[in-house]
């Protein structure tokens, strides 16, 4: 080929030069918010079984992993880890033992808006008298498998320079290098810096006396803390907003964790559910009105292409639950749930539960799916939807 030629393929090639100033070494995503803001959500509901069917460390530590990369990958706005075990003493005592950890879509306003009930304040300084202390220490995939998979999901949530504050050091996190990256918008990154939200958690030192102002400072994963207005407890996880569009310029304020969601359109990571058992996922809904459209996963469903067969809109709902089983399926956890025992609901009968029953991947080429290769599989063909682009 001669050097004419060469020049002549390049410019073909580049599309007159305009791809000859791309970088392809490096990833080239922007996270591009929706219009208006976004007012509806999507919610997961996944089994705790899930990890109580591994036998090795290594794979209950990887199958939460790729569940949470589905997650935002898609991103979902809710997750909920329900009990689905035969097991009378999933009571609400450990529920509330774990709940330090996770985080709830509409939290008590209680205290100040931009408060997390992530982590509760100075969790990293608490007494051995405490009465969460046993839990706090011990590995529970065994013992409380939805704490387990609650545990290393919240973890994952969280932007990674929060978790050593957040999470104390404990043997459900041993082999957290295993977990992926989720890297998400409100994970730090330099090439973000136009987006005007940005997570934090309160250092535990006073704010500098020659600013007046300030009642707190927050760390947010940049060269220098941040001041807030406010007095906020140490170790608190706080949603930031700069009113001057960057938070390398102006002040910050704390605001609701949803704000960056409904008012700036982005997707601002999960929340972390408990529910003890499958008819709490739908009785303890953090939203009002609870979720307006429902579905089931099942290898005894219909086609999605048949639940769904228009292709040219989006279904309208303003809270969608997509709810997976375990090994034995949504029927197994129906069976085991004392609540839905008592009105006969079971079986067949489960799919009465949803609006809408379905095989996420019907005539499968392998005799059983994972429920972490089922989400990944469900949220692709179901995505259309919510999003028609």
């Amino acid at each position: 080929m001669s050097h004419s030629d060469y020049r002549t393929k390049k410019r073909k090639l580049g599309h007159n030069g305009a791809a000859d100033d791309v970088n392809t070494s490096k990833p080239s995503a922007r996270f591009n918010p929706s219009q208006g803001g976004r007012d509806w959500t999507i919610s997961v509901a996944i089994p705790g079984s899930i990890v109580a069917d591994h036998r090795t460390l290594d794979q209950r530590m990887t199958s939460p992993g790729r569940i949470a990369r589905a997650l935002a990958v898609f991103s979902v706005d809710e997750v909920v880890v329900y009990n689905d075990m035969p097991s009378p003493s999933h009571s609400s005592d450990l529920q509330t033992s774990a709940s330090s950890f996770y985080r709830t879509q509409r939290p008590s306003h209680q205290g100040h808006q931009g408060h997390h009930p992530r982590q509760r304040p100075g969790q990293r300084h608490q007494n051995n008298n405490d009465s969460d202390a046993g839990a706090d220490s011990s590995f529970t995939a065994d013992v409380d498998p939805c704490h387990f998979l609650a545990h290393l999901l919240s973890y994952l949530e969280a932007p990674p320079f929060m978790r050593k504050t957040l999470f104390p050091i404990h043997p459900n996190l041993r082999l957290a290098g295993l977990l992926p990256s989720l890297d998400m918008p409100h994970h730090p990154n330099p090439i973000d810096t136009a987006i005007p939200y940005r997570e934090g958690v309160t250092l535990d030192r006073p704010p500098p006396a020659t600013d007046s102002d300030a009642a707190c400072l927050v760390d947010m994963g940049a060269k220098s803390p941040v001041s807030l207005p406010d007095a906020i407890p140490p170790n608190t996880r706080v949603t930031l907003r700069f009113p001057s569009g960057s938070f390398e310029h102006g002040p910050a304020e704390a605001v609701h964790p949803a704000t960056p969601r409904e008012e700036g359109g982005y997707y601002w990571g999960y929340a972390v559910r408990r529910a003890s058992s499958l008819s709490a996922v739908f009785e303890e809904s953090p939203f009002e009105g609870g979720y307006d459209v429902s579905i089931g996963t099942s290898e005894r469903g219909d086609s999605v292409s048949r639940a769904f067969p228009r292709h040219d809109r989006a279904l309208p709902f303003k809270h969608l639950l997509i709810v997976f089983g375990g090994p034995r399926g949504i029927e197994f956890a129906a069976a085991n749930d004392p609540q839905l025992s008592e009105l006969g609901v079971g079986g067949g009968a489960t799919r009465e539960l949803f609006d809408h029953w379905i095989d996420v991947l019907p005539n499968q080429g392998s005799r059983t799916i994972r429920t972490d290769e089922a989400v990944f599989i469900a949220l692709t063909a179901l995505r259309r939807l919510w999003d028609l682009s």
